[in-house]
């Protein structure tokens, strides 16, 4: 059985990334003076959880999908392509907080990423079902 130890290094890697949002609305909150639980009156706080909540949103379609295609295809190239994702998501949070219109490159590079991911385990999910059987 494959290890998968390059996936592995890559969801915590993701999940860094996505740690690191966390820490950015933090102090975009304190810079702001917006206390928990509120979640408007400044614009850049607002941004900041977007990234963050929009983030979360696309980590179990990405997650699942990196997994998939590690056993079903390869590890390295699953890997890689995570890489390609998490440098999406983290264009994604610097575009969109300095001003939203600046969010759409790192939101098509991840989407990118995920496609693949998603649909290249699936495609070799059901070529393997078709071939091989159960």
């Amino acid at each position: 059985m494959q290890p998968h130890s390059y996936v592995a290094l890559v969801t915590i890697a993701a999940l860094l990334t996505y740690f690191w949002m966390g820490l950015r609305v933090g102090q975009a909150r304190a810079k702001s003076g917006v206390a928990a639980p509120a979640r408007t009156g400044d614009p850049i706080l607002e941004r900041h959880i977007r990234v963050h909540y929009n983030t979360l949103e696309w980590l179990p379609i990405f997650l699942v999908a990196l997994w998939l295609f590690a056993i079903y295809w390869n590890d390295l190239v699953a890997a890689a392509l995570g890489l390609v994702w998490i440098l999406g998501r983290t264009l994604y949070a610097l575009g969109y907080v300095a001003d939203p219109k600046k969010r759409e490159a790192g939101f098509m590079i991840q989407l990118a990423a995920a496609a693949i991911l998603l649909f290249g385990a699936a495609g070799r999910i059901i070529w393997t079902l078709a071939t091989v059987g159960a």
